[in-house]
């Protein structure tokens, strides 16, 4: 099924990632199968876009545009030489949620139980909001 996904920051006024499509699997029941659903996703696409960064090393104009559109410009260089683990970054993932590092909210409404039953229906709205650690001193 498809459903459309934004991930935003506090803080920023632009979105982190535009909304864009996703194809999740039918068997996505829960939020802790969102969640490793989309960790396993991103790591196939970083893994392709590590693939697709060796054949191009230029930007045509219209990527340019389409770049600065989005808010940066670059030629998408992944400089971490490791294959990610999955099932790791799938556990860091819901330890994350579980740490309150970030919320989902499905159509305007927080997602909060992880084993709780999820019903997704095609063309939803899946909203991801990364919370930013504030660093200061202590007087």
């Amino acid at each position: 099924m498809n459903v459309w996904i934004t991930v935003k920051s506090l803080g920023k006024r632009k979105p982190a990632l535009a909304k864009q499509a996703a194809e999740l699997p039918e068997t996505t029941n829960t939020l802790r199968q969102l969640i490793k659903n989309m960790v396993a996703q991103q790591v196939k696409t970083t893994q392709h876009k590590k693939n697709d960064a060796e054949w191009l090393a230029y930007l045509m104009p219209e990527d340019i545009q389409e770049q600065a559109a989005a808010g940066k410009v670059g030629f998408g260089a992944i400089y971490n030489d490791g294959v990610p683990d999955v099932e790791g970054a799938m556990a860091t993932a819901v330890t994350a949620y579980e740490d309150g590092l970030f919320k989902v909210f499905l159509n305007d409404e927080e997602l909060q139980g992880l084993d709780e039953p999820l019903s997704l229906q095609e063309d939803d709205n899946v909203v991801f909001i990364r919370f930013t650690m504030l660093a200061g001193r202590l007087w």
